[in-house]
């Protein structure tokens, strides 16, 4: 059973949060799935719209999967939840990665 596997038998019994979903999604993008781990991350948010690490996640799936215009707005909200909560290093890594996308 792979990890993936693992945590997907989690939220078939019921566990369901931030955390987890984050989880999923992250793995999914590992494993060049982006359009995979667009929905986990979606869900991420709903429980946690203040988790950066999932807004900045969330960018990157969006961006691999050619959704350049949701990313780039996955990344802007992202920056601003990152300032608000003092999360300056990921707030800096979206900057980047924003300034990237708004380039191409």
């Amino acid at each position: 059973m792979s990890s993936i596997d693992g945590f997907e038998a989690l939220l078939k019994q019921g566990q369901d949060n931030a955390l987890l979903r984050y989880t999923l999604g992250t793995l999914h993008l590992q494993k060049g799935s982006p359009e995979l781990a667009v929905p986990h991350l979606r869900v991420a948010l709903q429980h946690d719209p203040n988790y950066s690490a999932a807004w900045k996640a969330l960018g990157k799936a969006l961006a691999e999967s050619g959704e350049a215009s949701e990313a780039i707005s996955a990344y802007t909200r992202g920056i601003e939840v990152a300032e608000s909560r003092g999360d300056k290093q990921v707030a800096r890594e979206m900057q980047v990665f924003l300034k990237r996308l708004q380039k191409s």
